[in-house]
């Protein structure tokens, strides 16, 4: 586990994701997309599903920070919501695996914390990284013992709709990384240009995760069209 932690210090993880209905949706372009970050120094991945996930093990030996997103109903938990997630992410071999670890009750009806004792009673040597929308779930996920922490979803929940990580200069990321004690903090959310990327790491952040950024050609036209019709 240390093994893996410090294979990632210090560098850029990239999340190579295409949901169903978009454009790159497909298992053959997520792991070539994934080969093209390692071809331009990526020290990780974040991907998506089970089937991205082989194709992008069988493309490059980087670590992977697997996710199951599944909408259960009108839950706002999707983020690797249960342990049905949990099970098929731990087969594939990621050796991270990151979950919504807001304040919010989960699909099946847990709460973080009992649903955190679930997972690392049954995959004790898999890492845990707790996404989190908030400098208090940020302290909660560490006292509970996830392994790494990041602010993947400030700015995606009621309470933080529209706020960014680069916001009030980066307020948000000093504080988790000031507060939280044992866990690894990982710049996640909103990481949209490389300046960014750069000072979230100079605040001391163990690396940066960025995804849309690089790996989602529509949103990168749209801001260039954008800027263009202004």
């Amino acid at each position: 586990m240390h093994q893996v932690l410090e294979q990632i210090k210090n560098g850029l993880i990239v999340s190579c994701q295409a949901l169903e209905g978009e454009p790159l949706h497909s298992p053959f372009i997520m792991g070539r997309m994934a080969l093209a970050a390692k071809e331009g120094g990526a020290v990780g991945i974040r991907a998506n599903s089970v089937s991205d996930i082989k194709e992008i093990k069988e493309q490059v030996d980087l670590p992977v920070i697997g996710i199951i997103k599944q909408v259960y109903k009108d839950n706002p938990v999707f983020i690797t919501p249960t342990m049905k997630e949990i099970d098929a992410l731990a087969e594939t071999g990621a050796e991270i695996i990151a979950t919504d670890a807001t304040n919010r009750i989960r699909p099946d009806g847990k709460n973080l914390e009992l649903f955190y004792q679930y997972v690392r009673l049954k995959y004790p040597h898999i890492l845990l990284m707790a996404d989190v929308s908030s400098v208090e779930e940020a302290i909660f996920a560490d006292e509970l013992g996830f392994d790494i922490v990041a602010p993947t979803l400030y700015g995606y929940t009621e309470e933080t709709k529209g706020l960014k990580i680069d916001d009030h200069d980066y307020a948000v990321i000093k504080q988790i990384v000031k507060e939280v004690k044992h866990a690894k903090v990982i710049a996640e959310g909103n990481v949209s240009t490389p300046e960014i990327a750069r000072s979230v790491l100079d605040i001391h952040v163990h690396s940066v995760v960025a995804g849309s950024a690089i790996t989602r050609p529509q949103i990168i036209t749209k801001r260039f069209v954008d800027a263009m019709q202004k």
